[in-house]
């Protein structure tokens, strides 16, 4: 597929989906964090995912799973899914960069650029804006950057201590890494075998001025599932769509 910037969006993404989601517990007693239903939608984060990522061009995913694999594989068989999935299942655990790594070995077009999710990721915007970001900054590596609301109320205060005013849940001034990216081909080559690529691989990207950071557009949803809170709140900001 090609558009104006007559550029091959990336069809093929990995979703890193073995994260244990201790915080998330009881929901992930009996299942892996993106195995866990968002309220209302009778949907696993995951089903959303894959059709979002169907939505945007993609036709084959590889889902890398670790604890509980076998309830996510299952539900994989049992699901009308509307793209191709693989799973691959880490032996022992390899760190966010080395498992991108070992799932990326799995992808049907190994020099073509892909997408990565981590998998506890509830979100909606252009993946292929973003890929066309990437492409014209010539980028080994492509990271969303969100702004989250700040969960408690902050307060606004004059120069002399007096308090002007209450602010309920304001944006964040910090941009966080949003844990979706666009990756050129040669990226996986960079990565570690094990180990967490935020911490070697994008630094030296960062250096040699080859990473990107793609601001969400105004109005995006994006939000981090990792609390029973979070599975509450999106149910809400969902009901309210």
């Amino acid at each position: 597929m090609t558009g104006t910037h007559a550029y091959p969006y990336p069809t093929q993404a990995v979703i890193l989906a073995g994260g244990q989601g201790s915080r998330l517990r009881p929901y992930t007693d009996d299942r892996p964090k993106p195995m866990v239903e968002i309220p209302g939608t009778g949907t696993p984060i995951i089903g959303h995912q894959l059709a979002w990522l169907a939505a945007e061009g993609v036709t084959d995913a590889v889902v890398s799973c670790g604890h509980l694999a076998e309830v996510l594989q299952d539900w994989l068989v049992s699901a009308e899914l509307p793209l191709r999935v693989t799973t691959v299942v880490e032996k022992e655990p390899l760190g966010r960069g080395g498992g991108l790594k070992f799932a990326a070995a799995s992808l049907p077009h190994p020099d073509r650029p892909w997408y990565a999710t981590n998998g506890d990721i509830w979100t909606r915007f252009s993946l292929r804006e973003m890929a066309a970001f990437h492409h014209e900054r010539d980028a080994a590596a492509t990271l969303a950057l969100a702004r989250p609301r700040i969960p408690w109320g902050a307060v606004e205060t004059d120069e002399f201590g007096h308090v002007l005013d209450f602010i309920e849940s304001p944006p964040s001034p910090y941009l966080i890494n949003a844990g979706v990216y666009v990756f050129s081909a040669a990226f996986t080559d960079l990565l570690p075998e094990r180990g967490d690529h935020e911490r070697t691989t994008f630094p030296r990207l960062a250096r040699e001025r080859r990473l990107a950071g793609y601001p969400l557009p105004h109005g995006a949803y994006w939000r981090a599932i990792d609390t029973a809170k979070d599975l509450t709140e999106a149910a809400k900001e969902l009901a309210g769509a």
